[in-house]
């Protein structure tokens, strides 16, 4: 748990920022609306910067999770955090803190959390939406990230647990692997929990950033959530 909870906070403060920039770089003026695939573009943008901060940290929940379960790699323990750091740091540097940057998701939330925020608070130059409202698109854009980004996740999580050296040419050596020896559905491990994780998850994500922006604009900090 402590990985994620130290971790969150910048990953989402980059995330958000990185949209922010995403739309900036896109708009030819302070108030247009964005295109459901500017937002995307935005998010993507967005991924690539928070792979600095969202990469050493699930490679750290990972290890530590596959070691709770007795199946740490190459018989390697770990007491803790600080000591992944430390461990993994001797063993490759920062290539092996970073091991599954390719494989991390560029998220798709975004622009899909944007069009159903567009569609629950109907027409007109105000939009606003009601906290139920806010917590359902935020939730269903968590669901729709999710049912695309599963097997690369999947992936990503295996080529991170790997004992160094195991997968030479990593994402597509786990790839080959999975489907020689378990098959196309080994790629989709974990579907329960991961939709029952992603509606709450993203929802009070989503939820936590509109009461953010509320306040900022009731302090004169923001206009709108769309900027």
């Amino acid at each position: 748990m402590s990985a994620p909870l130290v971790g969150v906070s910048p990953l989402f403060a980059v995330f958000f920022g990185g949209c922010a920039v995403g739309k900036y770089l896109q708009q030819t003026d302070p108030d247009q609306e964005m295109t459901f695939l500017q937002n995307m573009n935005s998010g993507a943008l967005a991924g690539l910067f928070t792979t600095t901060v969202m990469v050493p940290g699930e490679r750290i929940k990972c290890l530590l999770q596959v070691q709770s379960s007795g199946h740490a790699p190459s018989g390697v323990y770990y007491n803790g955090p600080l000591d992944v750091v430390k461990k993994l740091y001797k063993q490759g540097g920062l290539a092996s803190l970073y091991r599954g940057t390719g494989a991390t998701l560029l998220r798709a939330y975004l622009s899909v959390y944007e069009y159903l925020k567009k569609k629950f608070s109907g027409e007109g130059k105000e939009r606003t939406l009601s906290p139920g409202a806010t917590l359902l698109a935020g939730g269903l854009a968590g669901i729709a990230n999710w049912s695309v980004c599963i097997p690369a996740d999947v992936l990503k999580s295996r080529l991170q647990t790997a004992p160094e050296g195991k997968y030479p040419d990593g994402i597509r050596g786990v790839l080959r692997e999975v489907l020689r020896e378990e098959g196309p559905k080994a790629l989709f491990k974990g579907f329960t929990p991961v939709m029952l994780r992603a509606f709450p998850a993203n929802a009070a994500c989503f939820f936590g950033l509109e009461l953010t922006l509320s306040l900022f604009r009731l302090l004169g900090l923001g206009k709108s959530t769309s900027q």
